[in-house]
């Protein structure tokens, strides 16, 4: 199954960081492959030119992508360009706010475990409550995950199933390397900020003291942990400019490996 983070989902506005940040000084651990995006001589010699989108494929079958990333490090700003190349996209966390929905089996099923002290008072999911919860004590988060996590593969499958002759179908996955998922897809696609700048962006974007921040950071898998199962990295430490440029060779690089795959 296709699993979502608590440490996500339970709260409004995750990985929406869209400031650039400063360029990375954190030491990288060996990559995989080179990570996606030309030299800065390369860039001025043939330069991006913006507004350009290359060309569907027809034909091809749907290249399985797991795209996934550290609190912080952007992952939902790649989703939302890629989407915007005509992939289709399949957010982890979307889901998991989706299968605990007023009136849905798995909220009920939160509010027996809980209690009903994690409903509001018009019947939705009181998230804030919910997360101070698991988040203090790792047994009352299992026991979440075994309510979500099975809801979310289904829903996940059916909507891969919806996604018809696709050429790309990406699955946003917060807890893909934690889980051990990456066998489960095509492609990894990691996207990678040096620690430091995961702690600015939860800082300046969500109001997170440093403790709090790295205390996140310390729930997810490392960033050497993320970098090991990755196919593809993408750099997100720069502008948003320069996050455009990589956006768009990761989407030409997935569908020249979606003719290969076709053979």
């Amino acid at each position: 199954m296709i699993m979502s983070s608590v440490h996500t989902w339970l709260h409004p506005g995750h990985d929406h960081e869209t400031a650039p940040a400063r360029a990375a000084d954190w030491p990288v651990p060996a990559l995989p492959e080179r990570p996606i995006g030309r030299s800065p001589e390369a860039r001025a010699a043939d330069p991006a030119r913006p507004g350009t989108r290359p060309a569907s494929l027809t034909g091809v079958r749907a290249l399985k992508v797991g795209l996934t990333g550290g609190i912080g490090a952007g992952k939902s700003e790649v989703a939302r360009r890629l989407a915007s190349y005509g992939t289709v996209v399949i957010d982890a966390d979307a889901v998991a706010r989706e299968v605990v929905a007023p009136g849905t089996p798995g909220l009920a099923e939160v509010a027996q475990a809980f209690g009903p002290d994690v409903l509001r008072p018009d019947g939705s999911l009181d998230r804030d409550r919910l997360g101070k919860l698991v988040f203090a004590d790792e047994s009352l988060r299992m026991k979440l995950n075994s309510i979500v996590h099975p809801r979310v593969g289904e829903r996940m499958a059916e909507l891969e199933r919806q996604a018809g002759e696709a050429t790309v179908i990406v699955h946003d996955v917060p807890l893909l390397a934690e889980n051990h998922l990456a066998d489960r897809f095509d492609e990894v696609v990691v996207v990678d900020v040096p620690p430091r700048v995961q702690v600015e962006r939860l800082a300046r974007e969500r109001g997170m003291s440093r403790a709090q921040a790295q205390a996140r950071m310390r729930a997810q898998a490392s960033r050497a942990e993320r970098l090991a199962i990755a196919s593809i990295v993408v750099d997100n430490s720069g502008s948003l400019a320069e996050l455009d440029r990589e956006v768009g060779e990761l989407w030409s690089e997935l569908r020249r490996r979606a003719r290969a795959a076709r053979g």
